[in-house]
């Protein structure tokens, strides 16, 4: 296949780099509350997008960059906090996905982005919300989707 479009690397590296941080951030909040819902299944979630993405940048025979945001995200005082944060998170990050489907036309680029937009507003976001108004413990996550894998990346 053809090469990539500088624009088309930009846009496989800030999807990247916001899936990394998604998963950093859910790494420092189980690692301050426990291995709590939904973090806990959302952080399975976020590592199966990088897969995705990384099949992406493999395909593409682009290198694939590490993880910088390890130990350099966010902190929260409570877990309401975090969750609150976790709402802000997705709704930001449909609309960097909505913004980088814009940047290619290439269909398995574009399946990748929708899916984790996708994944993302139906999944993660409800999640999150429920989180919010108290319901984190009991199957905060929607039936476990990080569990069954069904996170919408279409890489499983």
């Amino acid at each position: 296949m053809n090469r990539l479009t500088e624009t088309e690397i930009a846009a496989l590296n800030e999807a990247l780099d916001d899936e990394y941080r998604a998963l950093a951030i859910y790494d420092q909040v189980i690692a301050d509350f426990g291995d709590v819902p939904p973090f806990s299944n959302i952080r399975d979630a976020e590592s199966r997008h990088i897969e995705a993405l990384s099949t992406l940048f493999s395909r593409y025979g682009l290198t694939i960059p590490e993880n910088p945001w390890l130990g350099k995200v966010e902190r929260y005082t409570s877990l309401q906090e975090a969750c609150e944060a976790g709402v802000a998170a997705e709704i930001a990050n449909a609309e960097i996905y909505e913004r980088l489907i814009q940047a290619t036309e290439r269909p398995d680029i574009l399946t990748v982005f929708r899916n984790l937009r996708d994944a993302s507003q139906q999944r993660h976001l409800p999640a999150f919300q429920r989180c919010v108004q108290g319901s984190s413990g009991r199957g905060g996550h929607g039936g476990g989707e990080g569990r069954r894998g069904r996170h919408g990346c279409g890489h499983e």
